[in-house]
């Protein structure tokens, strides 16, 4: 059980620093700093690409060798309705987000800049908010509305 508690730690800490390599990124590339910016969108979504792998652990252990469910939310009144907003479109902007940012990654590594950047002004504010309110919704799951 200890193991599990690790995880939603872990997962946010992915997640800001995501978001802090994707707006390094930001500076670099707005700067003009390609081999940088290249070094921050990659190590962006190997972080990414790390955290998925350990949200998915943290689910699957929890259900089917622990035998638990989800997290339960224990905030009340208008918390719920702004706690559930965050989690829904996090949890889908995160589902539709993926694949695009992984075309956007393969349209810089190619050098097709056009194509990339075209791409990447519709992709990384979304992927930055996901990372963001992955963060926002730790916060008010396990610090300000924990599980009693």
């Amino acid at each position: 059980m200890e193991l599990l508690g690790i995880f939603p730690h872990l997962n946010a800490a992915l997640n800001a620093s995501s978001g802090v390599f994707l707006i390094c990124g930001f500076y670099f590339i707005r700067t003009s700093q390609i081999a940088r910016h290249r070094v921050c969108m990659l190590t962006a979504s190997s972080i990414s690409a790390a955290f998925l792998v350990s949200y998915i652990s943290h689910h699957a252990l929890r259900t089917y060798y622990f035998g638990l469910g989800p997290t339960r939310f224990t905030g009340v009144g208008i918390t719920r309705p702004i706690y559930f907003t965050i989690l829904t479109s996090h949890t889908i902007l995160a589902a539709l987000v993926t694949p695009f940012v992984l075309r956007t990654l393969w349209l810089g590594l190619k050098m097709r800049a056009d194509k990339h950047r075209n791409l990447a002004r519709l992709i990384f504010p979304v992927w930055l908010y996901v990372s963001m309110t992955g963060v926002v919704v730790y916060i008010l799951l396990y610090h300000l509305y924990p599980a009693k």
